[in-house]
């Protein structure tokens, strides 16, 4: 497996000392420009408790390895300021949970926008665990200039392995989220109860199934008239909710419309703040693989689209399809696909709640887009080396397993991966190939 290995240099420890919890960060990109420890935020938390409830919530995704866990994981979390909120985010180690806590009500200084990593220590872990009652807590998202000049000789360095499913996955959870629609919402005891019903079984599957203003939990779909039913596929896997349950004012539960995915999405709607998971189909199976982004990248407009849209982007809570449309002058289509390369890139996410794309810059270079999509590099080879035939509404893509048929439009092979799947990972290296073909066969016809 491919792996890149992210370096974070902190100026020193994060800290939680008489009310002051003080995130130390590490390099990123402002509105001013790349920061070596970027300063974004400095003021109050109004809801001091499930703030750092809701932290260490995304830091234990971010050390968690759902499916055969090991221990060795030390990634820290991400945190983007848009000057009227701050988002934490991280991605489990197997790749299948996606968490992120958005902080709604800041009440201080906004220093600056951008995105940057946050230190997570261990005794930093244990003081947030021990914040309890109503007392506010004052927040500073990077060091002050003071703390700068008195730590140089307590610099604290990570190398920390990233493997390429998990920068895939960053990309495929923000397109999948996207097809996703509010099944079912509770009010808090409700979501206190369901969540509390739950197996405790790390890789326990039910369903959840809307019952009047409640949810049942079943052991399969719903049948007949019985609609909305969203599938949790290793019930383990959202233990992060329950210690946040005491201050729950609801939960909502995303899925697809049509059932066609089993990923679903669960959010907690915490005093002043939202706490989201995005949970993978199986516990073994993370977002890297589902192939959602394919069909998007393969474009040959979306690499420099994404160029264009990206300039227009500035850090804002929610990216407006129609406004970034007018500005580039690029169709809503190809607007999405743009956007779609950007998540490959880290640039963009996608909040559940506000239906909407948001902007953020993780570190990864764009370069590696293609290289985290094997199956796309595959199909632009077979296209390349004169693979495909084009036969009209279908296709022949000749490979050393032999001749492969293609359904263009349906997206449908007779390979393997077609067979194993049926689509619900993503289009093929075959269909993938066909569908390049086809679009340069049209671009050059007369």
């Amino acid at each position: 497996m491919t792996q890149a290995v992210q370096a974070y240099s902190y100026a020193g420890p994060s800290t939680l000392t008489d009310g002051r919890l003080g995130l130390s960060t590490s390099g990123g990109t402002a509105l001013s420009g790349p920061q070596t420890h970027p300063r974004f935020f400095s003021g109050l938390l109004t809801h001091a408790a499930p703030a750092a409830a809701g932290l260490l919530a995304v830091a234990d995704v971010a050390l968690a390895r759902y499916h055969q866990p090991r221990p060795g994981w030390t990634r820290d979390p991400v945190v983007t300021c848009d000057g009227g909120r701050l988002r934490f985010e991280s991605f489990s180690a197997c790749g299948g949970v996606y968490a992120r806590l958005d902080v709604l009500e800041l009440d201080g200084d906004v220093l600056d926008r951008g995105t940057t990593n946050v230190d997570v220590n261990g005794p930093l872990r244990e003081s947030l665990a021990r914040v309890g009652g109503r007392d506010p807590l004052h927040l500073g998202v990077g060091p002050d200039e003071l703390t700068v000049t008195t730590l140089d000789g307590a610099v604290v360095e990570k190398k920390v392995p990233l493997p390429s499913r998990w920068l895939r996955g960053f990309a495929e959870v923000q397109v999948i989220a996207s097809g996703w629609d509010l099944r079912a919402e509770l009010a808090g005891p409700h979501a206190v109860r369901f969540l509390r019903s739950l197996p405790k079984g790390a890789r326990s599957t039910v369903w959840a199934v809307p019952s009047g203003r409640d949810l049942r939990v079943a052991s399969g779909p719903a049948r007949g008239p019985k609609v909305g039913a969203v599938c949790l596929s290793g019930t383990g896997r959202v233990a992060t909710l329950l210690p946040l349950l005491r201050f729950a004012k609801a939960l909502r539960v995303y899925g697809p419309a049509d059932g066609s995915s089993t990923a679903s999405g669960w959010e907690l709607e915490l005093p002043g703040m939202r706490y989201t998971l995005a949970v993978s189909p199986e516990p073994w199976r993370g977002f890297s693989g589902e192939g959602a982004v394919l069909s998007d990248l393969s474009t040959d407009e979306a690499a420099g689209d994404a160029d264009v849209v990206g300039m227009l982007l500035n850090f804002e809570p929610t990216v407006e399809l129609g406004l970034l449309a007018d500005r580039s002058g690029l169709p809503i289509d190809r607007v999405r696909a743009a956007l779609t390369q950007l998540g490959t890139a880290g640039r963009v996410g996608y909040d559940l709640h506000e239906a909407a794309h948001f902007h953020r810059e993780l570190p990864y270079d764009k370069e590696q887009v293609a290289q985290l999509n094997p199956r796309l590099t595959a199909a632009r080879a077979l296209v390349d080396s004169g693979a495909v035939r084009l036969l009209g509404e279908t296709a022949e893509v000749t490979t050393g397993g032999g001749v492969r048929r293609v359904r263009i439009a349906e997206g449908e092979c007779t390979c393997p991966w077609w067979f194993d799947h049926r689509g619900s990972r993503g289009p093929c290296k075959h269909v993938l190939a066909a569908r390049i073909a086809a679009r340069v066969a049209v671009e050059v016809a007369p």
